[in-house]
């Protein structure tokens, strides 16, 4: 049975960031007890995740979103603390935060509200920024004080959003995102 793509759009993080990401997870990954890292080219913000969408649906998604953020411009961003969702106990995923910067949500939420135009229903929970580091803890149980004690990115890692991607799932590989389309921001 064919796996189908699943789709989202998402703020694209400059090689450089990437791999000051990857360097500073690198020797620490034994303190961190998780089961699956997320490779360093996939290292993104998710804007809008779409799930399964047809070739059609998608380009009038990049159509609106193009409109809608023509005008936008580059801005700067820092990874500089570390969470968790899941359970308190045993985190599905281990994430980078940034400080809270207005325009990234202003951003996702142009993405988001054209992605409603084009005719997809997204899940409405709060926007919260993060990029997905690692997942599923495989550790004795989690402790929160873990998340200030080892954290790689008290030293922040500054970086530019200069672009808005569309991606596709690939099951099974690594990297496991693919680009689709892209959009660059106003510099």
């Amino acid at each position: 049975m064919e796996t189908k793509s699943h789709y989202f759009w998402a703020a694209r993080l400059p090689d450089e960031a990437k791999h000051a990401i990857h360097a500073r997870l690198g020797p620490k990954q034994s303190d961190f007890q998780f089961k699956r890292w997320v490779h360093e080219d996939d290292y993104h913000i998710t804007l809008a995740f779409l799930g399964y969408a047809e070739p059609q649906q998608l380009d009038v998604s990049a159509e609106i979103i193009g409109q809608a953020i023509r005008d936008e411009t580059s801005f700067p961003l820092a990874i500089n603390h570390i969470g968790v969702f899941g359970r308190g106990d045993n985190p599905r995923i281990f994430w980078g935060g940034m400080a809270r910067e207005e325009r990234l949500f202003q951003l996702q939420t142009l993405v988001f509200k054209a992605c409603l135009q084009a005719g997809f229903k997204l899940d409405k929970r709060p926007f919260t920024p993060h990029i997905t580091l690692a997942r599923n803890w495989s550790g004795e149980s989690f402790e929160r004080q873990w998340l200030a004690e080892h954290n790689p990115f008290k030293d922040e890692i500054p970086f530019s959003v200069n672009e808005v991607v569309l991606y596709r799932t690939k099951m099974g590989s690594a990297p496991k995102y693919e680009t689709v389309t892209n959009l660059l921001l106003n510099r």
